[in-house]
């Protein structure tokens, strides 16, 4: 018995580190490509370890493009819309979650079908709306639209707050507290796992964005990194290494910041719910 528990252990190691290494293996190619010299880039058969070593392609990244203007937009972005998306789904949330009024049930159907509607269907009268308002060119279409909630967030945020005690509303509530002061004082403490998922997706979201960019920003001292690494192929003649390092650079913080909360993301999408238990 032991040894077929053993056995079977085995396999299974060998089966996750496969799988792990297949999916490594295109972040494995694409550091490669960064750290090779002009050319080498498209050599076949492709050469996996570079030789030499061209760290200064790192350096040339910030010479040839306005990489600095790219990466100063995107945190700006970035940090906007995870403002906004925390502040809208942690309250919307919070009262659907909590709170008792007419219609409740039916507005959140309507907010969950939403889902089901196609992104691509909403661009055209979207880009409409943002011309008359003088919006294009602007970073307003790209934030303000998380101040308003995301469906699915909203729905993340409604059962996680749904799975904590109603006593605690109920005692805030004794000692006088209004309806806003228990969702600032005694529930948002207790969401922070629910925050931070919510700060993962948004992060996602709006850093590796690279339609709606496309779409409104047209000044090239207004494009994100996502919109920006296309520029390379124009300035450049299609450099795939200095690419292959503007793309490195770009990942990096994702990475950095998926494995500092990645035990507080999945405490926060297990008391949710969306894992089925």
């Amino acid at each position: 018995m032991n040894k077929n528990l053993t056995l079977s252990n085995i396999i299974r190691l060998i089966l996750v580190c496969t799988g792990g290494a297949l999916m490594l293996f295109p972040l494995f190619i694409v550091i490669s490509t960064s750290l090779k010299i002009s050319g080498a880039e498209v050599v076949f058969p492709p050469v996996l370890i570079p030789k030499p070593v061209a760290w200064e392609n790192y350096i040339k990244v910030w010479q040839v493009v306005p990489f600095f203007t790219f990466l100063k937009n995107s945190v700006i972005i970035t940090s906007v819309c995870l403002i906004g998306r925390l502040f809208s789904n942690l309250l919307i949330g919070y009262a659907f979650a909590r709170l008792h009024f007419p219609g409740r049930d039916i507005l959140f159907m309507i907010c969950i079908s939403t889902m089901m509607l196609p992104g691509i269907v909403t661009i055209i009268p979207m880009f409409v709306l943002y011309r008359i308002l003088g919006w294009v060119n602007t970073f307003l279409p790209l934030t303000v639209h998380s101040f308003f909630g995301s469906a699915f967030l909203i729905f993340m945020s409604r059962q996680f707050f749904r799975g904590i005690p109603m006593e605690y509303d109920e005692a805030a509530r004794v000692d006088g507290a209004s309806t806003l002061r228990i969702w600032w004082e005694v529930l948002l403490p207790n969401s922070i796992p629910l925050a931070i998922v919510i700060s993962i997706y948004s992060f996602l979201w709006d850093w590796n964005d690279f339609m709606g960019p496309l779409i409104y920003l047209h000044s090239q001292d207004k494009f994100t990194l996502a919109l920006g690494l296309r520029t390379f192929m124009g300035y450049i003649s299609y450099s795939w290494n200095y690419l292959m390092a503007g793309a490195v650079i770009m990942i990096a913080p994702v990475i950095i910041f998926f494995l500092f909360t990645q035990r507080y993301f999945i405490q926060g999408i297990s008391m949710t719910g969306l894992t089925g238990r």
